[in-house]
């Protein structure tokens, strides 16, 4: 532990200035802890210049903070504008980074420190979380009020020539003493009978009290004691493995408890230590024990760990490859199994499951190592039902039980799939709106390291964002999807010597849907409109813009346009609708009688011909740009004649286009599959074209058509 409190070039008159300020603040909201930070002579640094009611050297990790860093005291400084956090839950949705380091149950205010445009700092306190409480007015104007008096002492500083900046370590200033309690003397003597060493902290870490047994143990006199920092005092209680369970004890009012080893050069014995919070301070017990019964990943010995780069970079991987996985994962089935190939193996963990809120209670959305039918009870659970995968979403805070008896204790009555193992419940919360909660399960009895509920509890921050992403991508497609179904035809006309058959097929990445189309139109004439067309982009706004243009298409064609008017007046249209979206199209209009046909390309690809005898060719018509740029733009038309039993083919991209392969491959590809077929149903030609591409990542629209009887061989021109 680090001793602190270098004032830099600060003076005594700003010293008090700011403990004045922060030791008011804390009373004024009833807190336990509390502190300014000031601005660096740089000014990117915010640093952290005074600190009461809390041991500082706890806290060095958040001594200096860079302004644009994504915490609370950053964001008030950044802002101007006062950050409150009654709960954890409310600091994991906003300041998930925050949680990670300090995964306690506390709240913490935090109010800039201002004079006009001049911003020296902010004005933080910590105190007791209040779960679903928000911070009263009376306690924000408080806040307020304190700040705004510190502002005007640093302004007087500043007026005065002295620089109100920091630089160097924060002072630590004592809470002040509560007072002395009846009967101390009696009750000493009776602390001394005690076998077991007990030690009494102040809200700073030093220590007062010490019972002969502590003496003892601890070799030291009460006298050498008195005052000193208990890390100081007791070096081996100060390895930076036991830092998160003082931390703990000193912000929440759980009392904790763990296992120790005296000296590691050689490894002393193993001790059994306690930690008992209060408002003025910590008692610590300090008794003989064994050693932890299920150590960590990291090793039993607290001075242990991974010391080889090469290991400690191992060790990295596996969090870092989840967290670049999840931000390529789109559906909700993606992000579990990225979590379950990365997370799982990082920890050496065997069982998983994932449970997504939906209307207050929690769905089981996916499992892996369970016991079959084993989860089925717990589906559907309401918020107000005792179990661990719910009080870790309602609380916000993760569970850790390093044996499969702690849990049942915990939760006397619960369902148990093993009698051996561990298990770790993670709150899944994203921009503070709970998703759900993740379970964790390990074969064996195991320990959890400070490092590793740190790192667990951001990872299931960036798995609680990518499940909210990947909920709003998935009922985006099945919007898509479904606003695709409705605006596409749902059965083609039915005309003597003609048949026609049209396919749809969505992309298989899920969102790819909503821009391709097909239709034939009755013109009114005994003609048939074929049209197939693709809107770029995909989603909910493609199918929109989709349904558009198949409607201009459709009302220019029953209009009795020529098809070169149809695809002109189309084409101002989009322009008119949705100026920089743009689309593919082709039209040709048909006469099943004669075979004839007028066909108008739009930047759309060249459709297929397959004749009588089998040869099959890929036309090549004329055309224009594709619709949506050029409002004067213009598109030739090209006459086409059809023979009995020729098939035609019109496509979009999706069918014959793959990342990587030119597009002209894929295109000849496909004429060599229409060519191939033997005679038969148009239904299963056009089954057999789209059954080849039942994996292509964007959708595919195929429209075919064939004349039947009483025309001649078709002749393109």
């Amino acid at each position: 532990m680090a001793r602190a409190g270098s004032v830099g070039a600060a003076t005594d008159a700003m010293v008090q200035a700011l403990a004045r300020a922060a030791m008011s603040a804390v009373e004024a909201v009833g807190g336990f802890a509390g502190g300014v930070y000031l601005r660096s002579s740089s000014g990117e640094l915010l640093q952290l210049a005074l600190f009461t009611g809390l041991p500082l050297p706890l806290f060095r990790p958040w001594w200096r903070m860079q302004v644009n860093r994504p915490f609370p005291v950053a964001e008030a400084y950044r802002s101007g504008q006062a950050v409150h956090l009654p709960d954890a839950a409310s600091a994991m949705s906003r300041f998930p980074q925050l949680i990670a380091g300090l995964p306690f149950p506390f709240a913490s205010l935090y109010e800039p420190v201002t004079a006009g445009t001049e911003r020296f700092g902010v004005l933080l306190v910590l105190r007791p979380a209040t779960p679903g409480v928000p911070v009263g007015a009376r306690d924000r104007r408080r806040l307020r009020e304190a700040a705004e008096g510190l502002a005007r002492e640093l302004s007087a500083l500043s007026a005065a020539g002295e620089p109100v900046v920091w630089e160097g370590d924060p002072v630590a200033v004592p809470a002040l003493p509560p007072e002395a309690e009846a009967g101390a003397a009696g009750a000493r003597r009776a602390v001394d009978r005690l076998a077991q060493a007990v030690l009494s902290l102040d809200r700073q870490g030093r220590i007062g009290f010490v019972n002969s047994a502590a003496e003892h143990l601890l070799g030291v006199g009460a006298g050498q004691l008195h005052g000193r920092l208990l890390w100081e005092a007791v070096p081996w209680l100060g390895h930076p493995s036991h830092d998160d369970h003082f931390r703990a004890v000193f912000m929440s009012s759980e009392p904790v408890h763990f296992s120790a080893r005296r000296g590691r050069h050689p490894p002393g014995e193993w001790l059994s230590v306690g930690l008992y919070p209060a408002s003025d301070g910590v008692t610590v017990t300090i008794g003989t024990g064994d050693p932890p019964a299920y150590p960590s990943t990291a090793g039993a010995d607290p001075g242990g760990g991974v010391d080889a780069p090469a290991d400690q970079a191992s060790a990295l991987y596996r969090p870092v490859a989840l967290a670049i996985a999840l931000t390529e994962a789109v559906t909700a089935r993606q992000v579990s199994a990225v979590v379950t190939d990365e997370l799982l193996p990082a920890f050496g963990g065997r069982q998983l499951a994932i449970y997504l809120l939906d209307e207050r209670h929690l769905h089981l959305a996916w499992e892996t190592g369970f016991p079959r039918g084993f989860l089925d009870r717990f589906d559907g659970v309401a918020l107000d039902v005792r179990l661990p995968g719910v009080e870790t979403l309602t609380t916000g805070r993760p569970l850790f039980f390093e044996s499969m008896q702690r849990l049942a204790a915990a939760y006397p009555g619960i369902p148990l799939d093993a009698d051996v193992g561990a298990r770790a419940f993670l709150p899944l919360i994203a921009s503070g709106r709970p998703v759900g909660s993740c379970i964790l399960g390990f074969d064996s009895p195991r320990g959890f390291s400070p490092e590793e509920r740190t790192v667990l509890t951001a990872l299931a921050g960036l798995i609680a964002q990518a499940l909210a992403r990947a909920r709003r991508y998935d009922s985006e497609a099945a919007l898509a999807h479904g606003l695709q179904a409705a605006l596409l035809p749902h059965r083609l006309p039915v005309r003597p010597h003609v048949d026609t058959v049209g396919r749809y097929l969505p992309g298989s990445a899920g969102m790819d849907v909503g821009g391709d189309w097909y239709d034939v139109v009755e013109t009114g004439s005994g003609r048939l409109a074929l049209v197939i067309g693709d809107v770029q982009g995909h989603g909910v706004a493609a199918a929109a813009t989709m349904g558009q243009l198949r409607s201009a298409v459709r009302a220019f064609a029953l209009a009795g346009s020529t098809p070169e008017q149809v695809v002109r007046g189309t084409n101002r249209l989009l322009i008119d609708l949705d100026p920089g979206q743009f689309a593919s199209c082709c039209y040709v209009v048909l006469d099943p009688a004669s075979g004839s046909a007028q066909a108008v390309r739009a930047g759309h690809p060249q459709p297929l011909l397959r004749r009588p005898d089998g040869r099959t060719e890929v036309l090549d018509l004329a055309g224009g740009v594709v619709l949506g740029v050029d409002p004067e733009a213009t598109y030739p038309v090209t006459e086409l004649r059809l023979a009995p039993g020729a098939v035609f083919a019109l496509y979009t991209d999706g069918l014959v286009e793959l990342p990587g392969v030119d597009i002209d491959e894929g295109v000849e590809r496909l004429r060599l599959a229409l060519a191939s077929g033997l005679p038969g149903p148009l239904t299963e030609t056009a089954d057999r074209l789209i059954g080849n591409a039942a994996d292509r990542p964007d959708d595919i629209a195929l429209l075919l058509a064939s004349l039947t009887g009483g025309c001649e061989q078709p002749a393109p021109r």
